[in-house]
């Protein structure tokens, strides 16, 4: 089994044509509350984070993935894994999908799993952890779905324009063989 293709998905490296739908990923104000932005991205530093994406994990303790359709190849959203924790074998979890046709098909189920079994398989890390907001609940679905489980809430913890929100630490452990 090759742990980052599937029958209907692939997790795949960025690659330098990635850098217009990267472009408008990061510069998506309606994502920021999720992924911590605060200021917009230049096509120039993105393309130097492609320049980049190659390196190892282990030194730069993240890594994206695309996550596209095997039936055309074409790149609907992206899997991350970041703060890539060596020593205690653990690493947090993002993922988005931004094609809005591909939302509700199942591509970020299949991409989570996929994920999942290459870090406890190729990347050996005791557990993954993912932050969600409470009032999110697609996500918590998804990562409930893939075996996560809520460990714990920290109250008031992400400022939105509209007030603070409780984020939810969800956490799954290397199965046991």
């Amino acid at each position: 089994m090759i742990t980052l293709e599937g029958d209907t998905i692939t997790l795949r490296a960025l690659e330098p044509e990635d850098i217009h739908w990267l472009h408008a990923l990061e510069n998506d104000e309606s994502l920021w509350e999720v992924s911590h932005t605060l200021t917009p991205f230049s096509k120039h530093i993105l393309t130097e984070y492609l320049k980049n994406s190659h390196r190892d994990i282990y030194e730069v303790k993240q890594l994206r993935l695309v996550i596209t359709t095997t039936s055309d190849d074409a790149p609907v959203g992206c899997v991350d894994l970041f703060d890539f924790d060596p020593k205690h074998r653990r690493a947090g979890v993002g993922i988005i999908i931004f094609d809005e046709d591909a939302r509700g098909k199942g591509f970020a189920r299949m991409a989570l799993q996929q994920l999942c079994g290459y870090a406890f398989r190729t990347l050996e890390v005791h557990q993954l952890y993912a932050h969600i907001t409470t009032d999110n609940e697609r996500s918590k679905q998804l990562f409930t779905a893939c075996g996560f489980s809520q460990t714990s809430v920290r109250k008031d913890w992400i400022k939105t324009k509209e007030g603070f929100k409780d984020e939810a630490i969800y956490q799954c452990f290397q199965p046991t063989v």
